[in-house]
């Protein structure tokens, strides 16, 4: 469809409003930032390139994806109340333009955003989120060490593995044991002295082992020792390493590869990382939701003036905010079905959108 003046005018003052909101919350958001972290920046001597680069070209994009529904919203009831009260809707209503054509150009931008959002969200943003992540564990964050004692990993779904101790920095762990249940009935365990990774292998060393393996059918069992075997777990170093912020740097390939390495243990946990695959979905979809339910709002021609409307749109999407945060913490608690709850406040506020588009005065 080709795009006609009013498209055009539309659409170009929705996205500049876009980026106005976005760069005025986002500079707010970062001047917070920086006179909450001023200290640790100072106490550990951060270099002024590796603020500026590391963290704050990476934290800015960051803010503008996670709150970019919000954003849209805003920018939309901004920009719809003004118009609307310089009776331009009206204009245009009365020209014979139906109130779903003039939804259209915002559509087009919102479908615009949602795009570029869920490129962002899914391949571009983890890549920047490890530099930031990286940078606060150096900076600001309080150094990470590995205190675990007497750690059990469920590795499979009938194979447990328990290490008394384990050294991050010579990825070394020690009094290793190795069993396979099933049922209630414990048929093998492995125990060594330590397990040593390989990194040239990609491999275990298991040390000083000794292998017992029980007969289902009879009361049997055999012994077996050894002073040195390579093998494949499914656990590895990063198993013990920091996990701050870890599905943030994930892009959507390795997200669903993690999501199905902890399914293949059986560990619990999933949830996390389900939220944040099935929210990189909802986004884009939000903004489009969102983007109609502020048209609507902010049609109309209110006696109450501009700042009204614009209040009566902040109110709406903090409620869509607390929805959101409440919906992903029952689903965090195991609660309710993870992909109904990143889902929710869509399915409601497309139904409030839709009974807000039927009262609306033609």
């Amino acid at each position: 469809m080709k795009l006609k003046i009013l498209d055009r005018y539309l659409i170009k003052n929705f996205l500049l409003t876009y980026f106005f909101v976005a760069f005025v919350i986002v500079l707010i958001i970062c001047m917070i930032d920086y006179t909450e972290k001023i200290d640790n920046f100072l106490d550990k001597k951060a270099p002024v390139r590796a603020i500026l680069l590391d963290y704050y070209l990476n934290l800015i994009p960051y803010w503008i994806n996670y709150i970019s529904p919000l954003m849209v919203f805003i920018a939309t009831v901004f920009f719809t109340s003004r118009i609307a009260a310089r009776t331009e809707i009206v204009a245009m209503l009365s020209s014979g333009i139906s109130f779903g054509r003039i939804l259209l150009p915002y559509f087009a931008g919102a479908t615009v955003l949602g795009i570029i959002t869920f490129i962002m969200v899914g391949w571009i943003l983890p890549k920047a989120n490890k530099v930031r992540n990286g940078f606060e564990q150096t900076y600001v964050k309080d150094e990470f060490y590995f205190s675990g004692r007497n750690v059990h990993i469920k590795i499979a779904p009938q194979v447990y593995a328990y290490l008394e101790s384990y050294n991050v920095a010579t990825k070394t762990g020690s009094k290793f044991t190795l069993e396979t249940i099933e049922g209630n009935s414990l048929r093998a365990k492995l125990s060594a002295d330590r397990i040593v990774w390989q990194p040239d292998k990609n491999k275990w060393a298991i040390h000083d082992y000794r292998i017992r393996t029980l007969d289902s059918l009879s009361p049997r069992e055999s012994l077996s020792y050894g002073t040195l075997i390579d093998t494949t777990l499914n656990l590895s170093p990063k198993d013990f390493e920091s996990n701050y912020n870890l599905f943030q740097t994930f892009t959507l390939p390795e997200l669903n590869e993690y999501i199905e390495r902890l399914r293949s243990r059986g560990a619990d946990g999933l949830e996390v990382y389900l939220i944040e695959k099935y929210t990189r979905f909802t986004q884009p979809f939000a903004i489009l939701i969102l983007t109609a339910i502020g048209v609507i709002v902010s049609a109309r021609k209110s006696r109450r003036g501009v700042g009204w409307q614009i209040a009566v749109g902040f109110v709406l999407a903090f409620i869509y905010i607390l929805f959101f945060l409440l919906s992903k913490g029952v689903a965090e608690a195991g609660n309710i079905n993870t992909l109904l709850a990143v889902w929710l406040p869509n399915i409601i506020f497309s139904f409030i959108g839709l009974v807000l588009f039927k009262t609306l005065p033609r």
